[in-house]
């Protein structure tokens, strides 16, 4: 068996990508084992991989500083492996992989393409062309270290249990409709008044809603929507993640922000409409598998303004999220689903 270490320890949606990856590299090379290197959080992406043990990064506590690293780097010399897969690229990867280096180990790392999105995303002189997707910059890596890597980019529906408390629900003849309405920066979040208007419409037609998020201020947010409108469950804290999937697996659709609710969707198999402002699915962090074409996005000069939505679009003094109105996205689901 040849032996590999993968190494990616954030964001979740960028994690999530690695192990959609993984899982048809596995396919295609059954000599192969792999360990990932990630937080323990997202170790619930990897699960049913085939020959992949997941190795967990505490960078706050026991792998905290350069101390921390040489630690973490004994620990992962213990697999005896020879190649290393920089799927991060950031100054913890790159001194381990400096470290593997000297022990003789092959170490490829991933081109995150700076250049090219940054002149993506710059208001002057801007260069508007899809760019390589990030899948296949993963893939590449892959390459580099001598694999042939044919990704099909075709979602795969995966089949899973239902968690306790969600039979009534998931079992229903009804269209079954999950929405993840959050993201880490607000340029990417339609406002609360749109997605509640969504959810309103697409309530009485009926079909059944599942709220997804995490964190307290979600969790109200959500359960105000439980309670004000009819078919309509929020799970947020009340499942973990590997049981978010679970449930994710059982759904008709995904409306979700670019953020991770898409790509936990894509590992499912189930298809997403997704909302984009500040960011735009060019700079190749649309969803695995999913379409263009079940974007929700308003087309502006000045967009996208960022890669990863944390800085404001300068789009005639609004906001590119603010743009897209609830109308669109609910014509765009009741297509998909034909509604």
């Amino acid at each position: 068996m040849k032996r590999i270490l993968v190494t990616r320890f954030s964001a979740m949606g960028d994690v999530a990508m690695v192990a959609s990856v993984l899982r048809e590299f596995q396919e295609q090379h059954t000599d192969t084992e792999i360990i990932m290197v990630s937080r323990p959080f997202f170790s619930a992406f990897f699960e049913g991989i085939p020959r992949l043990k997941f190795h967990p990064i505490d960078p706050k506590n026991k792998h905290k500083g350069i101390a921390g690293l040489f630690k973490l780097y004994k620990e992962l010399k213990s697999y005896k492996a020879t190649q290393v897969a920089d799927l991060h690229n950031n100054l913890r990867s790159r001194f381990l992989d400096i470290l593997f280096k000297i022990s003789g180990y092959t170490v490829q790392i991933l081109d995150k393409g700076r250049a090219e999105k940054k002149a993506l995303t710059r208001s002057e002189n801007k260069i508007f062309k899809p760019l390589k997707l990030t899948t296949e910059r993963y893939a590449d890596v892959f390459r580099q270290l001598g694999y042939t890597l044919s990704l099909s980019h075709q979602l795969q529906k995966q089949h899973r249990l239902i968690p306790p408390g969600m039979m009534p629900i998931l079992a229903s003849n009804m269209k079954k409709i999950g929405i993840s309405a959050f993201a880490q920066h607000p340029y990417k979040v339609l406002s609360k008044e749109k997605m509640g208007e969504i959810i309103r419409v697409l309530s009485e037609i009926p079909v059944q809603i599942i709220l997804f998020g995490g964190g307290s201020e979600e969790a109200q947010v959500t359960e105000g929507w439980e309670k004000q409108f009819s078919n309509v469950r929020s799970i947020v804290g009340q499942y973990n993640l590997s049981q978010e999937l679970d449930i994710i697996a059982h759904l008709d659709l995904m409306i979700s922000m670019d953020s991770s609710g898409m790509h936990m969707a894509s590992l499912m198999g189930v298809s997403c409409v997704s909302i984009w402002g500040a960011t735009h699915p060019y700079a190749g962090f649309l969803g695995y598998g999913q379409s263009i074409d079940d974007c929700v996005q308003v087309e502006h000069p000045s967009r996208p303004s960022s890669i990863y939505g944390n800085k404001a679009c300068p789009c005639d003094g609004i906001e590119a999220i603010d743009l897209v109105t609830s109308g669109m996205v609910v014509e765009k689901v009741k297509l998909k689903l034909n509604l």
